[in-house]
């Protein structure tokens, strides 16, 4: 069944997240077209959906405004936060547009009427925050309140500020247009079937609706005739577990740095333990006294202990104040350096004065058991540490580890990604039709080594357009090495890719083993031989 909800909706909400007054023509653009005006452009005849000629010949003195969701979001937050206050579990639908469970509140203040009243007062409190995030002066635009059941009739009802009594969701959408059922392309199939209401769209069978709109049209079926069992999902709130610390006067050595660096590690591990989470990265920040920013994020294969934000933030400290600062780096010189320091005055001009350890890669916090005799996997761990120290030193390029994924050949199958990065192998899924079969062959050569296949007269062997040989290869020469006799050989696969692009690639591939007691495999494109990979 539907759950009771209370909506907030706000007319024209990006006109006034835009601080247009609302006693000026003033209309919201999107794509050169109306999306929101103030109430005096509306009585200038100004429509969402005009464009922007038509709607400055209506009114010349209309100020025009971009549309900006970001700003218009940004403006109603302190709202939802006035609504969040009185009724915990708010769903927000759009800027200007929020939806919350009206039954608990509904009981905790005596009835729906008081609830409303309630929301209404922390909404009009709220609404000097918002004008200062909007920058504009004026007072409270009229924002109005509905309960219905289910949030798409709750946002009907708010529009009109009423009260649709319980049941009664089904008679009170009735009489409104299937535009507001929000789906384009159904509305104007509805609208050319002569569905022009809610009503008559929901008097339809719901087996003939289904067969004939799909499960895009049976789900507004549903809406239309009051029946939205969508939960309301309560936006989260985000926890700010990064910990920060300032040096005075700056830290000009890393030893000063490592210091404040172990006792943040310190309050972020006891932040993610107070709230039952781990991390397996941290992003790290540095700024110099000369406004230079240092930014990193180190990443782990599995949780990361205090210890290890430690070492991670001191080597990542050492080798940037001693001015090895790789490409890798998120480095933004705020000032232009006025001395130099290190290789280049690749590192920075002046000592820390603010580090911030923020973490990463949350995941849940969960016990590990500890052998009896020695701590599981101790030699992988001091692995893992050396490897860390290289990248601290040489930049997160430095060190790659090989992923083995999906592809046709042994070259693409095999992708390099940093140490400690998530090592996810992609595209395995997939059937990769003429991929090479089983076994793989041991040594992929990058690039390519140049050969060329002879038979028995010493001609080059070639493939024609039916993929067929024009003779059996008797000979592999590889580069500038004396032929070598073939002992086998299997194929040819062809190959052809991307055959529709500009840049396919068709080739087709052998397999030969020679008398020396080597396997290679082949590929010709184009009349030449390449050896692609080896095989013991």
């Amino acid at each position: 069944m539907p759950v009771r909800m209370l909506a907030v909706h706000y007319p024209d909400w990006p006109a006034v997240a835009a601080g247009v007054a609302a006693d000026q023509p003033g209309a919201v653009l999107a794509a050169g077209r109306v999306v929101a005006a103030t109430p005096a452009a509306r009585r200038a005849g100004i429509r969402p959906g005009l464009r922007r000629r038509e709607a400055q010949a209506r009114c010349p003195e209309i100020t025009l405004v971009p549309d900006d969701p970001g700003r218009a979001a940004r403006v109603f937050e302190p709202l939802v936060a006035a609504v969040e206050s009185v009724a915990p579990g708010v769903e927000v639908r759009g800027p200007g547009d929020c939806v919350v469970p009206v039954r608990g509140v509904a009981r905790y203040f005596g009835g729906v009427e008081a609830a409303l009243a309630e929301v209404r007062r922390a909404l009009t409190a709220a609404w000097p925050a918002a004008v200062r995030s909007a920058g504009a002066v004026g007072p409270a635009p009229r924002c109005g309140l509905g309960v219905a059941d289910g949030p798409f009739a709750a946002g009907i009802a708010a529009r009109g500020e009423a009260v649709v009594p319980l049941g009664g969701t089904a008679a009170f959408l009735a009489p409104h247009p299937v535009d507001l059922l929000g789906d384009a392309e159904l509305v104007d199939l509805l609208r050319r079937l002569g569905l022009v209401t809610l009503g008559s769209f929901a008097a339809l069978p719901a087996a003939d609706v289904a067969a004939r709109f799909g499960p895009p049209g049976d789900w507004a079926h549903r809406l239309a005739r009051g029946e939205d069992p969508r939960p309301v999902t309560p936006r989260e709130h985000p926890v700010d577990l990064g910990v920060v610390t300032a040096f005075d006067p700056p830290a000009e050595r890393v030893e000063q740095a490592a210091f404040a660096a172990r006792r943040l590690a310190e309050q972020a591990h006891d932040r993610l333990r107070d709230h039952g989470l781990a991390c397996t990265g941290i992003r790290m920040e540095a700024e110099t006294g000369h406004g230079e920013h240092h930014v990193r994020t180190w990443r782990h294969d599995g949780p990361l202990a205090a210890a290890a934000i430690t070492d991670r933030v001191r080597w990542q400290l050492d080798g940037w104040l001693a001015g090895s600062a790789s490409a890798g780096d998120e480095v933004a010189h705020a000032a232009m350096p006025t001395r130099p320091r290190g290789a280049a005055g690749s590192g920075p001009t002046a000592g820390v004065v603010r580090l911030r350890i923020e973490p990463v890669g949350l995941v849940p916090a969960a016990g590990r058991q500890l052998g009896l005799w020695g701590e599981p996997g101790a030699a992988a761990a001091r692995v893992g540490r050396a490897l860390t120290r290289v990248q601290g030193l040489l930049g997160p390029d430095a060190v790659l580890t090989a992923v083995v994924g999906g592809g046709r050949d042994p070259g693409d199958r095999i992708r390099l990604v940093p140490w400690g990065e998530p090592r996810v192998a992609t595209g395995l899924d997939r059937p990769w039709p003429g991929t090479l079969p089983a076994p793989a062959p041991t040594l992929v050569h990058r690039p390519p080594l140049v050969a060329s296949v002879l038979d028995d007269a010493g001609e080059p062997v070639g493939v024609s357009a039916r993929c067929t040989v024009t003779a059996p290869p008797a000979r592999l020469a590889i580069g500038a090495g004396s032929p070598m006799p073939v002992t086998g050989w299997a194929g040819p696969w062809p190959v052809d890719e991307r055959w529709w692009d500009a840049d396919a690639r068709r080739r087709a591939r052998f397999q030969i083993s020679v008398a020396e007691g080597g396997a290679y495999l082949l590929a010709v494109a184009g009349g030449r031989w390449w050896v692609e990979a080896s095989y013991d």
